[in-house]
């Protein structure tokens, strides 16, 4: 099922970490968190801004790729 709406009609937040979009009713989990055994050593995540200074070097490396076409599958196989 594909779902044709661009959410801009913006979010609810009906539980903490959960936002629901107002016209479709989509779900998106903004704080998602594993489930995680007892024992395991307690995961520190970075702060919001090193998060996206992250993500934006990550996609400025992607962009900066050289095109290859067989990474694609673009290139008959021999």
């Amino acid at each position: 099922m594909r779902i044709r709406c661009n959410h801009s009609e913006g979010w609810n937040h009906p539980a903490p970490g959960e936002a629901r979009c107002r016209r479709c009713g989509v779900t998106r989990f903004t704080e998602y968190g594993a489930v995680r055994p007892p024992g395991l050593p307690y995961v520190r995540t970075p702060e919001p801004e090193a998060a996206r200074r992250a993500d934006r070097a990550a996609a400025t490396w992607i962009a900066n790729l050289p095109r290859r076409r067989t990474w694609w599958g673009l290139r008959p196989a021999a």
